[in-house]
């Protein structure tokens, strides 16, 4: 057997027995860590009526509800207002402009 074909031949072996120890381990290591619940409020149908969890603690945050409380810092972004409050005053400006 020439030398080329041997070495082919044990390359072609090596690396058929190294996918097949790679498939054989990540089935075994598959679901073996833990993982936490997906808690999603913006598709959560409470949070759009329970009052935001800092409210507490941030002014910003009173009168907010969860979903809101997670649309904020989008609505920061994008320069809209954040709070009822803050809406009443500037309907009340736009109606004195008028």
């Amino acid at each position: 057997m020439n030398k080329m074909i041997r070495n082919v031949l044990m390359g072609s072996l090596v690396s058929a027995g190294s996918a097949a120890l790679a498939t054989t381990i990540y089935k075994r290591r598959k679901g073996n860590f833990p993982v936490d619940e997906d808690i999603d409020t913006k598709h959560d149908l409470k949070a759009d009526f329970e009052e935001s969890p800092n409210a507490d603690y941030e002014e910003e945050e009173i009168g907010l509800t969860k979903l809101d409380s997670a649309y904020r810092s989008e609505w920061q972004a994008n320069g809209f207002p954040m709070t009822h409050a803050e809406m009443e005053r500037l309907e009340q400006e736009s109606r004195q402009d008028s």
